[in-house]
């Protein structure tokens, strides 16, 4: 769901807050849950909740869950990325790295409910391990 600048207020900030604590705990809990799995057909999976920047209304600040699947050596095999929040600025609806003064800040809130994460996230897990 998309948010612009006169959007963000204290309980926009607090609901950011609450997902991305909320996922974070979801992705540990794959974590433990599937590490053992993974590791019977010898290959690691790792989970990790990544933010970049301190301020969830500052261009530039973006926060996610992420769930990899590599091989013994470390090499990638496959990853899924859920996106949480991003903060950037736009001008005519583009993303731009630069302050124009005629643009905008806008903010990107993840549209799917935790239960609907869960699920996606357990079936990329299932599908992943299928494939192996």
């Amino acid at each position: 769901m998309k948010y612009v600048h006169k959007d963000f207020d204290e309980e926009l900030k607090a609901r950011i807050q609450q997902i991305e604590s909320a996922l974070k705990e979801l992705s540990e809990i794959i974590l433990k849950e599937n590490k053992s799995r993974f590791a019977e057909k010898n290959v690691d999976i790792d989970a990790d909740f990544e933010q970049e920047g301190n301020d969830p209304f500052q261009p530039g600040y973006s926060s996610s869950i992420s769930v990899g699947i590599a091989d013994r050596d470390g090499e990638l095999i496959d990853i899924h990325i859920v996106r949480i929040w991003e903060c950037y600025r736009s001008l005519l609806g583009i993303p731009i790295s630069i302050n124009i003064p005629v643009s905008k800040i806008v903010g990107e809130l993840l549209d799917e409910t935790l239960v609907e994460v869960n699920e996606e996230l357990k079936e990329y897990v299932e599908e992943a391990l299928r494939d192996l």
